[in-house]
């Protein structure tokens, strides 16, 4: 609980957010903190020890420049230990129609090891909302072991300014099997730079769990 109160003071202090295939405009930013609760799909599993799982994110952005921009990643990672990952990102194409696409490269810690994150994002943006895949490669320094993960998003902005995101979450683990989720959550503005959002997760492929989550976001 400290850590989310420490999530939510940072974005409350903090000032339409897209996906990281957008790069930030010089000194301008987005911050975004959120709990997440999951539990096993099957009743009979529900109420076994440790069934019950939780965690927080935080997931900051800053315009360095019109095309650099710095990020903060806490929460967990793509095998499920906890994680915190500085990036830099810079646009490979950034037009103000048609294919977005940047470049990523993280460096970090994953369960208290040193881990190297390179990724690349794809965007289109649509008249009302977005596409996007955004995927990311966490290579542990020290053995060159490497997790995978893909995101696919569909975002629309209705005129009230909410957001209704649908995403399909995969990833591979080096030491398990890979995993496949759908998520889909909305985001309501509340006053001026600061909305709430709340989502499901349901697994489709390896994770039997289902989850929700609740968090705000800011944008600066």
């Amino acid at each position: 609980m400290r850590l989310l109160a420490a999530c939510l003071f940072l974005v409350l202090s903090t000032t339409s957010a897209l996906p990281g295939a957008w790069p930030r405009e010089r000194g301008a930013g987005f911050a975004s903190a959120d709990a997440r609760l999951s539990r096993p799909q099957d009743v009979a599993h529900r109420w076994h020890e440790n069934a019950f799982q939780q965690y927080y994110t935080l997931y900051v952005e800053y315009g360095l420049t019109d095309r650099w921009t710095l990020g903060l990643d806490l929460g967990r990672s793509v095998s499920g230990d906890g994680k915190t990952v500085v990036f830099l990102q810079y646009p490979l194409r950034n037009r103000e129609r048609g294919l977005q696409a940047t470049a990523q490269l993280g460096f970090g810690k994953i369960s208290g090891k040193a881990v190297l994150r390179p990724g690349l994002a794809l965007g289109w943006e649509l008249p009302k909302g977005w596409l996007s895949a955004e995927s990311v490669a966490e290579i542990r320094t020290d053995s060159g072991l490497t997790d995978l993960k893909l995101d696919l998003t569909w975002g629309v902005t209705f005129d009230s300014g909410t957001k209704w995101i649908m995403q399909l979450q995969t990833g591979r683990p080096w030491a398990s099997e890979e995993f496949a989720r759908a998520a889909t959550s909305v985001v309501v503005p509340l006053r001026g730079q600061l909305s709430v959002e709340a989502g499901v997760t349901w697994g489709l492929h390896t994770d039997e769990n289902l989850g929700v989550k609740l968090g705000l976001w800011k944008e600066f």
